[in-house]
């Protein structure tokens, strides 16, 4: 199924008291990249992690974040430096007593001191956290391919409207374009009766005028391989596989023959409808440049 590079998964699992939430957010990119942030503890997992990812993920720029607890207990200990608090006390004492000012030392003021509390985190089994880790990955990148998976539905929906209404303006231009070289050799006719005062024409002369005129501005071979281009993006659309870069250049081959038939074109109109193609055009390929 085609996927949208632009998604978000969170997964979390929990074994042994130990509980990892992972959570994938990503933008679009031409190719993968993946940045992780994650606790000091799991920082020896993250090349695994990166390599699971991009195992399932093939382009994007994605944001991977990391976070753990254990249930019912803070990660954290906090301990008290029982030298540290006692040296304190008598500096404080000292200090009233030599100078003689009130000894107002409070457990706040004491807690602002160095070296009071020591903080340590929780040591965590190695095998455990890799366990835990890719199982919350596995469930947060499953969420991150659904969320993707939706949002590609969408943009393939509004591609194809957008294409289909390119082949309505494509017919148009090929209505119109025969009536032009028709104007145009009316207007040629015209001008030589007036220059020559209705004396005899050379009807043959005319034939070939209109012939060269007609062969400079025909458009159905750019018609034709906008059509073309058209089924196949189509196709790739409806293949359901990873198609973004070969997308690209089909609009790239797409946007040259609307630019090939607009400097060919002669009339008002067959202009107005090939800057209309061209602007369905660029919003295909914006649109485009979110699928993966």
């Amino acid at each position: 199924m085609i996927e949208s590079m632009t998604g978000y998964g969170r997964g979390e699992f929990s074994e042994n008291e130990l509980t990892v939430t992972v959570e994938i957010k990503s933008v679009n990119h031409r190719f993968f990249e993946c940045q992780i942030k994650a606790p000091r503890q799991f920082s020896f997992l993250e090349d695994k992690l990166k390599s699971y990812i991009q195992s399932r993920v093939t382009r994007g720029k994605l944001d991977v974040f990391v976070n753990y607890s254990f249930d019912g207990a803070s990660n954290d200990t906090v301990e008290i430096n029982e030298d540290a608090v006692k040296g304190y006390i008598e500096a404080f004492k000292t200090v009233s007593k030599k100078y003689k000012i009130k000894n107002d030392l409070t457990v706040a003021t004491l807690a602002k001191q160095d070296g009071i509390f020591s903080v340590s985190r929780k040591n965590i089994d190695e095998e455990l956290a890799a366990s835990v880790l890719l199982k919350a990955a596995e469930i947060a990148v499953d969420s991150f391919i659904e969320a993707r998976e939706v949002e590609g539905e969408k943009l393939v929906a509004d591609v194809i409207v957008r294409a289909d209404n390119i082949l309505s303006m494509v017919e148009k231009v090929e209505e119109l374009s025969p009536k032009t070289v028709a104007e145009y050799k009316e207007r040629l006719e015209k001008k030589i009766r007036e220059v020559l005062e209705n004396k005899d024409i050379d009807d043959q002369r005319i034939v070939t005028e209109v012939a060269i005129f007609a062969d400079k501005v025909a458009v159905d071979e750019e018609t034709v391989r906008l059509r073309t281009h058209i089924g196949h993006l189509k196709d790739l659309l409806a293949s359901g596989e990873i198609v973004g870069k070969k997308l690209d250049f089909i609009v790239q081959e797409m946007n040259r023959e609307a630019n090939t038939t607009g400097s060919k074109c002669q009339d008002v109109n067959v202009t107005k409808l090939v800057v209309d193609i061209k602007s369905e055009i660029e919003k295909i390929r914006e649109q485009i440049q979110n699928i993966e």
